[in-house]
């Protein structure tokens, strides 16, 4: 069988264990390859007191236009922080090219978190990821951005469990078949992530709060779940997967005292996520 390939198309920042720098380990380990396509390169992410930061914008529909000229093919897309409006019409553009049947594309939209957008989310750029989402097969938002994309206020992320299948649902009808809203606040210790395929009944997945919020979690569990999905797992399991070896990263980080702008330490753990 053809090795599988995977567009991850998100920033590559040299330290600090995130997004593409730390998506590609993942997915390798699970015997995808993993294709960059650069959205800016930064030395360390923006949660550092220092940064080279390199806005990719304006290269990236010559770096596209290479593997379009190759005939280049991919088994699947995962997308992550977008900075711009015009970074989502390039975005948009290459899954319009490389997505064609069977290939399933992961949409990470990454806009905020605890009721609040980041500062480079303008109403035009939050309309530009509501568009986004038609095009996604897996969304996974945390509640914060599954607000802003269903234009709901986030009310101290106090929602039902009914009222969370019904924002899931609609929010499904626009596009994606699986949904995953990550790290909800549950209790003082515990995080819950719930789980929603179209014509099935929702299912949540409960961890343990470890510590404090880490950079580059969101994108572990991204790239944990698009690979065992691609890896024809289904998609409860997928994201079961992914919290297990999350929470594990995690607690090995709070147990050796490894800062928390320095991302999840997945270099420990990543034969576990090799299989036969």
């Amino acid at each position: 069988m053809p090795q599988k390939k995977i567009a991850l198309i998100n920033d590559i920042t040299g330290f600090g264990r995130c997004s593409v720098a730390v998506m590609a380990p993942v997915v390798s380990a699970m015997k995808v390859q993993a294709v960059a396509v650069p959205t800016a390169i930064l030395s360390t992410h923006t949660q550092f007191p220092k940064y080279f930061f390199d806005d990719y914008t304006s290269k990236m529909r010559d770096y596209i236009q290479t593997y379009k000229d190759l005939d280049m093919s991919f088994d699947a897309i995962a997308t992550g922080f977008l900075g711009s409006e015009e970074q989502v019409d390039i975005v948009v553009d290459f899954i319009k090219t490389f997505k064609k049947q069977g290939v399933f594309t992961l949409v990470d939209p990454v806009m905020g978190d605890y009721g609040r957008l980041y500062t480079t989310y303008t109403p035009e750029l939050c309309e530009k990821m509501r568009a986004l989402v038609h095009f996604a097969d897996i969304l996974t938002p945390n509640l914060t951005e599954l607000c802003s994309l269903m234009g709901v206020d986030y009310r101290d992320g106090k929602f039902s469990a009914d009222e969370l299948e019904g924002l899931c649902r609609k929010l499904s009808e626009r596009g994606p078949e699986h949904i995953v809203v990550t790290g909800i606040h549950y209790s003082d210790k515990q995080i819950m992530n719930y789980v929603y395929s179209r014509g099935s009944a929702p299912r949540t997945i409960m961890v343990d709060r470890i510590g404090r919020d880490r950079s580059g979690t969101g994108d572990v569990i991204s790239a944990v779940i698009a690979g065992m999905y691609l890896n024809g797992h289904g998609f409860y399991e997928s994201v079961l997967r992914a919290t297990e070896f999350a929470s594990k990263c995690i607690e090995y980080c709070e147990q050796n005292n490894v800062p928390d702008h320095w991302g999840l330490s997945v270099e420990m753990y990543l034969r576990d996520l090799m299989e036969d």
